[in-house]
């Protein structure tokens, strides 16, 4: 199964193979440009057969960087760039995404850092600046233009990245926003952020929409799997066609992490929210990942530091599993 293909809103991904995203800090010599370091990354997982290839997080403001070094698309002189790592990807048979993300409180850029509340991640981080209404609206107005740009990017998929305790994430959870305005308080206006995220988003999108959450805070009082089964229901409505089911990180916690610590809670959102799910998080075999696929516990197997080990991944599953895969012509040697 983990070979068979899958498509969303008429995109076919050849497999269930998914590269997550993950910050390369690789953006050194101009702010938030694509460099040759991106071009051979990702250009290599896709001649390793990876169905669906996510980059990393992307600024959509200048501020909303995690680090200086990441990348960025809220300006059109960033589409070139993106356009030709799309294009390596391809050419390879990789269908093509991107994660608009916003790093919030986790900022670590000179200047203000925006949040929800002016409350610090810990004390090693700065403190953060309550966002205004204007605010607020200017930044969902920066995921709408970010999304006009990987369109002409050339991209198969956006991935809104509402996890690990950046902006979007903050918002959700009730331990790091406490405004008493219509953005807290009830889940609901809590929510309400990412909505407007979502709605501007669609305006300009109709292709395939995922969302990574954190499923888990892993604290007194914080977000649980039941929570956010809620509002994976209101993603659904509003045109998100996959949720991409990590975890923690929203505040400092303890987390008892084990291979596929993480698989229970995209299937209980899987079942419970009725949208498909992907799974992350310590998952390395082919074995491993045909198992959760096999008892319908998530619909596409997210990989990350496993794909930063072995490019070729799924050529070794493939081995594992005894399937056959088709190889790059260039490969087909050393591939038999």
């Amino acid at each position: 199964m983990l070979y068979s293909p899958y498509t969303i809103r008429g995109v076919k991904f050849k497999n269930r193979i998914v590269m997550a995203p993950m910050c390369m800090y690789s953006s050194l010599h101009a702010d938030g440009f694509v460099e040759d370091w991106h071009k051979t990354h990702y250009a290599t997982r896709a001649v390793g057969q990876v169905g669906l290839i996510i980059l990393e997080a992307t600024a959509v403001q200048p501020q909303g960087r995690i680090s200086a070094e990441d990348l960025g698309i809220w300006s059109d002189d960033h589409i070139a760039g993106l356009s030709e790592v799309v294009s390596l990807m391809k050419l390879h048979g990789a269908k093509t995404g991107i994660q608009l993300a916003h790093a919030g409180r986790k900022a670590t850029v000179d200047g203000d850092i925006q949040a929800p509340s002016a409350i610090r991640f810990n004390e090693q981080y700065k403190q953060p600046v309550e966002m205004s209404l204007a605010e607020i609206q200017e930044t969902v107005n920066a995921f709408k233009e970010a999304t006009i740009r990987t369109k002409k990017a050339g991209f198969d998929l956006i991935e809104l990245h509402g996890a690990h305790g950046y902006l979007i994430n903050a918002f959700l959870s009730p331990l790091s926003n406490h405004r008493n305005d219509s953005y807290g308080g009830s889940a609901e206006n809590r929510y309400r952020f990412l909505s407007e995220i979502i709605d501007a988003v669609r305006s300009e999108w109709d292709g395939p929409l995922f969302v990574r959450i954190s499923a888990e805070d892993y604290s007194e009082n914080g977000m649980t799997t039941t929570d956010y089964v809620e509002m994976a229901k209101w993603m659904k409505k509003q045109g998100v066609d996959l949720i991409d089911v990590s975890s923690g990180a929203l505040v400092p916690a303890k987390i008892d992490t084990y291979p596929g610590y993480q698989v229970p809670y995209a299937e209980q959102i899987k079942k419970e929210a009725t949208i498909p799910t992907g799974a992350v998080g310590l998952i390395t075999s082919g074995l491993q990942a045909e198992e959760i696929l096999k008892n319908n516990r998530a619909d596409l197997v997210f990989l990350a530091r496993e794909l930063l080990r072995n490019p070729y991944w799924p050529y070794t599953a493939a081995k594992e599993l005894g399937v056959s895969i088709a190889a790059p012509k260039q490969y087909e040697r050393g591939w038999i």
